[in-house]
């Protein structure tokens, strides 16, 4: 079965009701424009005692940025901008997630190629001027191509309850990146769609 990340954590709360289920990585975002934006909060959230892995995501930060999150305790750092490979080769690539943003025609495989050193790499549906976060799906196809090409995938992008099993199915990813799907507003999570979720997935 997929692992699970959950990701546009911003509430403490909601980091320690996770702790009852086996929830495999948690996401905080870097990023001033998302609604889900944890800012000078970064620190106090890494530090709740959780077995999960602790992701940092970011679109097109600083060196100085994800130094400071990964001495914060970040085990990785997710990078949904234009970085590139020299810089995710500063961080370590065994410690990045690369997000690639999936349009339905003329994703080329080719452009993975280079990342595929790094921990993972996650596909997010493609939307003008959004870096993630989209709650939208892409073509499945494109994801399940992606994996028998042996790569290790974070599939993002709409997933919610009501096809996170298909996903599963359709897909068989490394692991389902789920964040607006389980939201009851932009960073507070609805406690009770969690519960249903890991019973959906038998966890």
């Amino acid at each position: 079965m997929a692992k699970i990340k959950i990701c546009g954590l911003r509430e403490k709360e909601d980091i320690e009701f996770l702790i009852q289920f086996s929830v495999d990585y948690v996401g905080f975002i870097m990023y001033p424009k998302s609604p889900r934006y944890v800012g000078n909060r970064l620190k106090d959230l890494l530090s709740l005692e959780i077995k999960a892995k602790k992701v940092v995501v970011f679109v097109d930060p600083s060196y100085e940025e994800v130094k400071k999150a990964l001495d914060y305790g970040a085990h990785l750092i997710q990078l949904h901008g234009n970085e590139p490979l020299d810089f995710a080769k500063k961080i370590g690539l065994e410690r990045v997630i690369k997000a690639f943003r999936v349009k339905n025609k003329g994703f080329n495989l080719k452009d993975l190629k280079p990342w595929k050193k790094a921990y993972a790499i996650l596909l997010d549906t493609f939307i003008k001027d959004l870096p993630g976060g989209t709650g939208k799906t892409f073509n499945w196809e494109i994801a399940k191509k992606v994996v028998s090409e042996g790569y290790k995938i974070f599939l993002a992008g709409g997933i919610n309850l009501d096809n996170a099993l298909n996903a599963v199915k359709a897909v068989n990813p490394y692991a389902l990146d789920i964040s607006s799907g389980l939201e009851a507003s932009p960073g507070k999570k609805d406690h009770e769609k969690i519960k249903k979720l890991f019973i959906l997935l038998n966890f």
